[in-house]
């Protein structure tokens, strides 16, 4: 029996695909934030703003106010990028690339590493106002399409091992991003909405022990559980991960992308939307930043440069240590077919925040102006790590045996094979 959400599924290659459409997307949000901040400083600036800001919906809270173009790509499309990223996340811890220990230990040593050093970078910089405090967490986070567009320029050059560990930090990443968001930027909380959204979450969880497979009704509790959620105070995007945990897995190691799975269903259709409209919706709606009458020394104000500092500085420092200090005292093996500086240029690339930055950033500061301050420490930091950590990939010699690791990686890949024996399988080879 067909499902309405059934997809024409090849039963190979799929980590290659979702690893090239993630590169697409990244290239299109690129072009999008781009055409953001050019239409922001052009003749078109006051269109602009008036498209972001113009009032489309009810009122459905004194603290929202009205619904602008904004608010529903922030609360609402992004609850639906929110809804993928907790479908990969379980994918990934009960059929994928977190699904054993030997294969967690270094993406979630390294993510660790990689959002603790931006936030204490941020600290140092910024800490001293207590206003600027609520912004630790903003240059915590990777931006997975943004980093998987720019290796997609370097083509071969990029060794598939660093993509791998770049997909599987940026996952364990979003892990930690979406506990922030619950645990620190929760607003004056609702009770009555609340205890309605623990109900539908709980009678989502019901149907699944229940065995219900068809995703309908799951579509339709999750979405009146993102506007109790929305009501509550808690920020509307959880929805969308909380949901995701209820969708049913039917695990299928060696090939996991099963056509009987409602969560393999539901992520195979989600996914384009994601990339390619939702996400990059969200960088031109949010990217667009006035530079009139910016100076030079206002990059150097607390608040950007804090951001700024955490990005390129702290997220190449955490994950480019805690892979050396792994690998060196053998808690885990090297990334085949990549050389130090090929590690450290993945490493710095790890410093594009930008989604997930900005998106945190809206959440930490309800001042305009921070929030414009934020979003030009976002782009400053995110930006200098992409063409920094493109130069270096760039340049870099290619490890002795990268052709032959190449060839048996896409082997691999096309059936499908372990990704932890992708990247860990064989001792560790000769710089």
């Amino acid at each position: 029996m067909n499902h309405p959400l059934d997809l024409p599924l090849r039963p190979f290659s799929v980590l290659r695909r979702f690893l090239y459409g993630e590169a697409a997307g990244g290239i299109l949000l690129i072009f999008a934030a781009a055409l953001a901040m050019m239409l922001a400083n052009s003749e078109w600036a006051d269109l602009y703003f008036a498209f972001t800001h113009f009032e489309t919906g009810p009122v459905l809270t004194d603290k929202l106010g009205p619904m602008t173009v904004h608010l529903w790509v922030n609360d609402g499309l992004m609850a639906i990028f929110f809804l993928l990223v907790g479908l990969e996340i379980k994918r990934e811890l009960i059929d994928g690339r977190l699904a054993t220990w030997n294969q967690r230990r270094l993406p979630v040593l390294a993510a660790v590493a990689g959002m603790a050093a931006p936030a204490l970078f941020y600290i140092l910089i910024a800490g001293g106002d207590p206003l600027l405090v609520k912004g630790w967490a903003i240059p915590a986070a990777t931006d997975i399409a943004f980093a998987m567009g720019v290796l997609a320029l370097l083509g071969s050059r990029a060794p598939t091992s660093l993509k791998l560990f770049l997909v599987t930090v940026a996952i364990v990443d979003d892990m930690g991003a979406v506990a922030i968001i619950a645990l620190f930027y929760t607003a004056e909380i609702n009770m009555v909405a609340l205890v309605v959204a623990g109900l539908i979450f709980a009678l989502m969880y019901v149907i699944n022990r229940g065995g219900v497979r068809h995703l309908a009704p799951y579509l339709i509790l999750a979405a009146l559980l993102w506007y109790a959620v929305l009501l509550s105070g808690v920020h509307a995007t959880i929805a969308g991960v909380l949901a995701a945990f209820t969708i049913p897995i039917r695990a299928t190691p060696g090939a996991p992308d099963s056509t009987e799975s409602p969560l393999h269903r539901l992520e195979h259709a989600l996914h384009p939307a994601s990339s390619y409209f939702i996400v990059p919706l969200f960088g031109f709606v949010n990217a667009g930043v006035s530079f009139s009458g910016m100076q030079f020394s206002d990059l150097l104000a607390p608040l950007p440069l804090g951001i700024a500092a955490g990005l390129f500085l702290g997220k190449q420092a955490g994950i480019f240590a805690a892979v050396w200090i792994a690998v060196k005292s053998g808690f885990a093996q090297r990334l085949r077919g990549a050389t130090w500086v090929q590690v450290y240029g993945v490493a710095m690339l790890c410093g594009i925040g930008f989604t997930m930055s900005l998106f945190i950033g809206g959440l930490a500061f309800s001042n305009p102006q921070r929030i414009e301050d934020a979003k030009i420490g976002v782009l400053t930091g995110s930006l200098l790590s992409a063409l920094a950590g493109f130069l270096i990939l760039r340049f870099a010699p290619q490890h002795p045996l990268h052709a032959e690791v190449e060839a048996e990686t896409s082997g691999e890949i096309e059936t499908d094979g372990d990704v932890a024996d992708i990247v860990e399988k064989k001792a560790p080879r000769p710089d």
